[in-house]
């Protein structure tokens, strides 16, 4: 069966062509409106003219394949904030440093980091006029204060900041990612300098997170232990900000981290167990239709519960249409459910097509759907118990095949025993859940036996037990791994070639695959042709200093990194892997640089320095050395001076203001990040 025989896949891709022609080229919105409401004019007036003739025209095809291709340009334009005038960027363009009054309201708690509570929430007032959008709100962390609550509001005088763009390379972007989720500024404040103005529910989420709070204030009365607590509150609803992250680090590493997100298997368990349980009410006039409408409510129950994240929201809605489908006896194909679920999700939240867990989920069932058969044909045990076995390990390595590729690229490691860790887990996640919402149910009535709860956090315990002993595996934890996004098209176009092939063994699907062969050695020489570059690199780290050499797939390395910063530090992780380094040598800090036969002087907190021999082109600042900026301009006649992460805040903005006296080019890690030569020839 060809999948892109379906109308709807068609229409889907062409969907997800215009999301993506919107993300990367700036179109406006005007222009995407008039140009999506003529082509809407002309797709209609064709249909009901081509009604009356029995041959399929390819132009009226065409025609709406570049319709949907416009909706999706517009569907991306209504839900980018910026576009609309009450917006608050466009109050705050003049002077956003400028403190400003502020009300807004909570919508979402985030994980907290080592100083900060962070929330999302939506801003309603600035200075007494009405405003909206999304900001990141940073809260001190206070103990002996109570944590904010969704739909509370508040009343604030701050002054806006930009979120920070990555300052090094290879780092990850999380000024972008918040800008997917149409977040562009941020706020700092501490819990004293808030005015409480209203504390009433008066949303679908704070009602949702209001139950989540009953149901963990019922559990603890149950002594539940903490991480016991956060895996319940992570599998049931849909809450990860409490997992500690030695856990989660070991569910990733056991390959055993989709567990923790309330996704398609999870929903696809809920939905077999409603299934059953109304089974009854099919006796009863129109009790298909009362059986179909409750399960539906009971999963957007639990969905909004789950405080509506991007994983739960597309199981839910896929496994809606295929329970309409199931309950009214209606064929209903996977490839045409999986797409209509894709298209209906993405005209909601065009962003979730460059969600990591969107594109993950739905490669895995894709991939599962495609690859199950084939492999399950290769073996059919004779017993019941090791058939349920081989169907468990045939499933995960079908997702594996469509999750790999994305998985390398995004994280860089694979779990080598992922398949032992979902061989046990995953037959027992319907007990674990089914059990779960039984001790839920039970707390809120308060009649949960103690004997129930202490065995149900036992389950919990030992499946946590289990994980970290899978995570501890190291020798089959593959980390590091250089995974570019061309390689993630050519392994998929090998993957479905190889699939193309066992089903259809014929001369069109060998040329397939030879073809796609060709890609992934065209995919491997350009990036070694890529990767055989030279680079002089001035990292950003807080505190120290790190100066690189990138020679071909060498980075000749100096820092003075103590041993504890040195296990800590990802910069140098992530420039390796970004960068296809295979080695990398490490010595101590030099005073001076050549770089394509111009020097770097590099100056340290004593400040000495003596030029009489040659005349440095670059100074490096680091450690706050105590010099007289104007003195050594003058002496030395430098082209560029360079401030890395090391120097105090307030030497940066004298150093800052003396060079922009003198017109001379400062670059300041903090700020603009790592300073970079590119196709430098180096030495010491």
């Amino acid at each position: 069966m060809k999948l892109l025989d379906f109308t709807i896949v068609k229409l889907t891709l062409c969907l997800i062509i215009g999301i993506c022609l919107a993300y990367f080229v700036e179109i406006p919105l005007y222009w995407s409106t008039y140009s999506s409401g003529l082509l809407l004019l002309v797709s209609s007036v064709l249909f009901f003219i081509s009604r009356n003739y029995s041959g399929k025209s390819i132009w009226f095809g065409l025609l709406v394949f570049l319709t949907t291709i416009s909706i999706g340009v517009l569907t991306v334009n209504f839900h980018y904030q910026k576009n609309f005038k009450n917006h608050y960027s466009h109050n705050i363009i003049s002077n956003p440093i400028k403190p400003k009054i502020i009300v807004f309201q909570i919508c979402e708690i985030l994980k907290s980091s080592n100083y900060y509570d962070k929330y999302v929430v939506d801003l309603l007032k600035i200075n007494h006029t009405y405003e909206s959008g999304k900001l990141l709100l940073n809260v001190k962390k206070d103990s002996t204060a109570q944590n904010l609550k969704v739909d509370e509001r508040f009343q604030l005088k701050t002054s806006f900041e930009d979120i920070n763009p990555p300052l090094n390379p290879n780092q990850f972007d999380y000024k972008n990612y918040l800008e997917k989720q149409y977040i562009f500024h941020q706020i700092f404040t501490d819990k004293q300098s808030l005015f409480k103005i209203s504390s009433k529910t008066n949303t679908i989420f704070g009602f949702a997170s209001r139950l989540r709070e009953i149901i963990n204030l019922k559990l603890k009365k149950f002594n539940f232990k903490k991480d016991e607590l956060a895996i319940i509150n992570a599998l049931l609803l849909g809450q990860r900000q409490d997992i500690d992250q030695e856990i989660y680090d070991n569910y990733a590493k056991a390959g055993a981290i989709h567990i923790l997100a309330v996704s398609g298997l999870h929903v696809g368990i809920i939905l077999l167990f409603l299934t059953f349980i109304f089974k009854p009410i099919e006796q009863f006039k129109h009790g298909i239709i009362i059986k179909t409408s409750l399960i539906l409510i009971i999963l957007w129950c639990f969905a909004i519960i789950a405080g509506l994240s991007a994983s739960v929201t597309r199981a839910v809605t896929m496994f809606s249409i295929i329970a309409i489908g199931l309950q009214f006896k209606r064929p209903t194909n996977i490839y045409n459910t999986l797409a209509i679920s894709m298209f209906l999700l993405l005209l909601i939240k065009p962003m979730f097509l460059f969600d990591v867990g969107f594109q993950l989920s739905y490669a895995a069932v894709f991939a599962i759907v495609s690859i199950y058969p084939l492999l399950y044909t290769l073996w059919k045990p004779k017993y019941i118990l090791i058939d349920k076995f081989w169907q468990v390990f045939v499933v995960t390595i079908s997702a594996q095949f469509g999750v790999v590729p994305l998985s390398l690229f995004y994280f860089h490691q694979f779990p080598g025993l992922f398949f032992l860790s979902n061989l046990v887990i995953v037959p027992l996640l319907g007990f674990i859940l089914g059990f779960g919402i039984i001790i839920i149910l039970l707390a809120l009535l308060n009649i949960l036996p103690n004997v129930l709860a202490t065995t149900y956090e036992n389950i919990i315990n030992l499946m946590n037990i289990f994980v970290e002993w899978i995570s501890h595996q190291e020798e089959f934890l593959f980390k590091d791994i250089p995974f570019g996004i061309l390689y993630v098209f050519a392994f998929y176009l090998l993957i479905i070639s190889l699939v193309r092939l066992f089903k259809m063994k014929n001369f069109s699907s060998i040329i397939f695959l030879l073809i796609a062969i060709v890609f992934c050695q065209s995919t491997l020489i350009y990036n070694k042709i890529v990767s055989n570059s030279n680079q002089f690199i001035i990292f950003h780290k807080s505190r120290y200093t790190l100066i690189g050499n990138k020679v071909n797939a060498n980075l000749y390395l100096d820092d003075n990194l103590d041993s504890l910063a040195r296990i800590k530090d990802h910069i140098i992780r992530n420039y390796k892997i970004g960068n296809y380094i295979k080695v990398i040598h490490e010595d101590t800090l030099k005073n001076i640089y050549s770089i394509n036969d111009e020097k770097l002087l590099v100056l340290d907190s004593i400040g000495i320095y003596n030029v009489k021999s040659f005349k440095p082109d670059y100074i490096l600042l680091r450690h706050s050395p105590k010099v007289n900026l104007n003195r050594l301009i003058d002496s030395i006649h430098p082209k560029l001076i360079v401030a890395d992460g090391s120097n105090y805040k307030s030497y940066i903005e004298r150093w800052e203001k003396t060079c922009e006296k003198r017109k001379l080019p400062f670059h300041i890690t903090r700020k603009k990040g790592a300073f970079v030569i590119e196709n430098a020839s180096f030495s010491k």
